[in-house]
């Protein structure tokens, strides 16, 4: 009788044993559910952007694409499929260098001179003086104005007779300067217009970037003797350059993609010399109604911006100083 009580209890084990072993499963089998549900997580919650960014990104470029390839009717509508056609007269066109020999000016005036100052800007900011926060606030003021503010608030700075940039000119005995109707000088006064809207988010950003260096470090270059102008280039200048170049990338991005301040202060002129590139798509599609031409210098833009932003991560990305 005790051996057959012990052969019951031994295959009853059994039976728990393998019970528990169908229920838990193969361990690799669990651990793939797991990786299973936690991928299934991951998409439903970034599900809302991608739905997003297809309607407001990858279907306006898939339309871009598809009316590229076609030519309008007075009206905007699809009329026939021209393939590249477009495209050959675009770049027969003597207005399409010209854009993008203006833009190619416009983001050099732009971009070093807005990087330069809000640097300079965030290197006094850092200091520990007492004020610097007004001098902040004051630095970080034009991130708050909208591009059309910013622009008819520039407009009246610009007038000929009106405009206090001349006033100060003929208080200090020179000639009135005809900011916008100049064509040497309108893309020059856009351009300055242009620092001025960038430099508070460019402030912000690089000032962010220095307030996170250690304060250790500048300690310990302080007293090896070294001053404030070789701490800034030895020191903050390779800490903050991550920060830097990230402001570099962005602020190419949207030197390419400028249009409201052109748009309300020139409309292109005088003579074509602020005529940018977004702002002659513009006028190809919605003044002209050519959606066709306009879609393909859209992806001709699209198409030099991902070069340019492609050589900027080959080769300023090298000299990144990465903690």
């Amino acid at each position: 009788m005790e051996n057959m009580d012990k052969t019951a209890s031994v295959s009853l084990d059994k039976k728990r044993k393998a019970a528990g072993a169908s229920k838990s499963g193969d361990p690799s089998r669990a651990a793939n559910l797991g990786r299973f549900r936690e991928a299934a997580l991951a998409a439903l919650f970034i599900a809302p952007a991608l739905l997003l960014f297809g309607i407001f990104l990858f279907y306006p470029l898939m339309q871009s694409v598809y009316l590229s390839l076609h030519s309008t009717n007075p009206r905007g509508q699809v009329a026939n499929f021209v393939g590249l056609t477009n495209f050959r007269n675009l770049f027969a066109s003597p207005g399409f260098p010209n854009s993008l020999i203006v833009t190619l000016k416009f983001i050099l005036f732009t971009v070093p001179a807005s990087l330069a100052l809000a640097l300079a800007f965030a290197a006094v900011c850092r200091s520990k003086i007492v004020g610097m926060r007004i001098f902040r606030f004051i630095f970080a003021l034009p991130i708050a104005v909208s591009v059309s503010t910013g622009s008819i608030m520039w407009m009246v700075l610009f007038h000929p007779t009106l405009g206090s940039l001349n006033y100060f000119l003929g208080k200090m005995g020179l000639a009135p300067v005809q900011w916008l109707t100049d064509p040497n000088m309108a893309l020059l006064s856009i351009s300055l217009m242009t620092v001025w809207m960038n430099v508070g988010f460019l402030f912000i950003l690089l000032l962010g970037g220095m307030q996170g260096i250690p304060e250790e470090i500048y300690e310990s270059a302080k007293i090896d003797g070294s001053g404030p102008l070789r701490t800034f280039w030895t020191l903050t200048l390779p800490l903050v350059s991550p920060t830097l170049f990230f402001a570099s990338v962005t602020s190419v991005i949207g030197a390419f993609q400028a249009f409201g301040q052109i748009n309300i202060l020139t409309k292109g002129g005088p003579v074509n010399s602020t005529d940018v590139l977004v702002f002659s798509l513009y006028e190809d599609a919605f003044v002209n109604f050519r959606f066709g031409v306009g879609s393909a210098q859209a992806l001709v833009l699209f198409a030099i911006v991902l070069l340019i932003t492609v050589i900027q991560f080959v080769f300023a990305e090298r000299k990144v100083h990465y903690q």
